[in-house]
């Protein structure tokens, strides 16, 4: 039997969501710091990728998919940015309930480590070390130069290192 075009494109793009999609999840919970938040973007990455497949071919399906992923993961930490900033402030003496809830989940050394480094630095050494993808690949992802993802890297890795050194 012959499949028609529209059949084998969906297949594709089955193909894609099985094969990649417990990779771009991990992906963004390194971004963003939260599984609930982490499949939200993915699954919005894999939204807009399909309706992009729709209207035209892309060379790289999966390329476009882990800058959707980046670019959702970007978005998802401006908006906790303005909630937070517009958020009424805690009394001094007590930690909030989600801070308590936040500190429980955060138990493994790295992951702390990784929250505490700047978000571009951390962006660039998941990328780097966990994604697996070469230094021109993540500038082309995070819109700067090769050098720049250099620096983010090599500056990511010494506060990494200063961060992990008393934990043992």
């Amino acid at each position: 039997m012959i499949e028609s075009a529209d059949q084998q494109g969906l297949d594709d793009f089955t193909a894609l969501y099985v094969g990649h999609y417990e990779q771009l999840l991990r992906l963004a919970v390194l971004l963003v710091g939260d599984m609930a938040a982490a499949e939200d973007v993915v699954q919005e990455a894999f939204i807009r990728v399909h309706h992009t497949l729709e209207s035209r071919s892309l060379h790289n399906p999966l390329a476009y998919l882990r800058q959707a992923v980046v670019n959702l993961a970007r978005s998802e930490l401006r908006r906790r940015l303005v909630r937070l900033r517009h958020a009424p402030r805690p009394m001094p003496d007590a930690a909030s309930a989600e801070e308590g809830a936040y500190a429980a989940i955060s138990r493994q050394e790295v992951i702390v480590a990784l929250r505490r480094i700047p978000p571009r630095q951390r962006e660039a050494v998941v990328l780097r070390f966990w994604a697996d993808l070469p230094e021109a690949e993540i500038a082309e992802l995070m819109g700067v130069s090769v050098g720049a993802i250099k620096g983010y890297v090599s500056r990511g890795l010494s506060r990494l290192g200063l961060l992990l050194e008393g934990v043992s």
